[in-house]
C-alpha cells in the first residue's frame, strides 16, 4: 500500500518545480515570465516599502541564483527540453538584479520591469548571444543580462534627475 502513495525521489521534485515555476507560476496560460516577474516586484514592494538593506537584497538574489540554476538544469533535464516556458526564475532572477538598490517606489519598480520584460522579451545584443549556452546556466544567462542592461539604463535615466 505505501509503495503505491511514495515515489522516490517525490519530494525533490516538487522542491526542483516548486523553486523553477517559482511557487508554479510558470504554469500559468498566459505570459508566465512577465507574471513571475510582476509578482516578484509586488512581494519586494509589500516586504519592503521603502528600500532594503543591500545585503539582504544581494545575499536574495544570490540565492535567486544559485537555486535557480540548480533547479533549471534538473527540471528541463526531466522534461528533455532546453528552456522550458514553465521555468519562470529566470525571470525573477533578471528582474531582482535590475531592482537591486533601488528604492522600492512604485514609479521606480514599475520603469524597472518595464525596463526588464522589453530587454528579456527584444533580445538586443549581446542579449541573443546568451541563448547559446546550455544548461541551468544558460536558461540563467540571458535574463541576467537583461536585468543588468535595465539597471544600467535606469542608471543612466537616474544620472539626470
Amino acid at each position: 500500500m505505501v509503495d503505491m502513495i511514495y515515489r522516490e525521489g517525490w519530494l525533490m521534485e516538487i522542491l526542483i518545480k516548486l523553486i523553477a515555476s517559482f511557487f508554479y507560476l510558470g504554469y500559468f496560460p498566459v505570459a508566465p515570465g512577465t507574471l513571475a516577474s510582476f509578482v516578484f516586484l509586488l512581494i519586494r514592494r509589500f516586504l519592503w516599502p521603502d528600500r532594503p538593506s543591500l545585503w539582504l537584497e544581494l545575499v536574495l538574489f544570490l540565492f535567486l541564483l544559485l537555486s535557480g540554476t540548480w533547479a533549471s538544469q534538473r527540471f528541463s533535464q526531466s522534461v528533455n527540453r532546453d528552456d522550458p516556458r514553465q521555468i519562470v526564475i529566470d525571470e525573477v532572477c533578471g528582474q531582482a538584479l535590475a531592482v537591486v538598490a533601488l528604492p522600492s517606489s512604485i514609479p521606480n519598480l514599475l520603469m524597472a520591469f518595464i525596463l526588464f520584460r522589453s530587454m528579456d522579451i527584444i533580445k538586443p545584443f549581446p542579449i541573443n548571444r546568451l541563448e547559446r549556452i546550455k544548461g541551468g546556466r544558460g536558461i540563467m544567462a540571458d535574463d541576467l543580462a537583461a536585468g543588468l542592461m535595465a539597471r544600467l539604463f535606469l542608471e543612466i535615466y537616474f544620472s539626470f534627475l
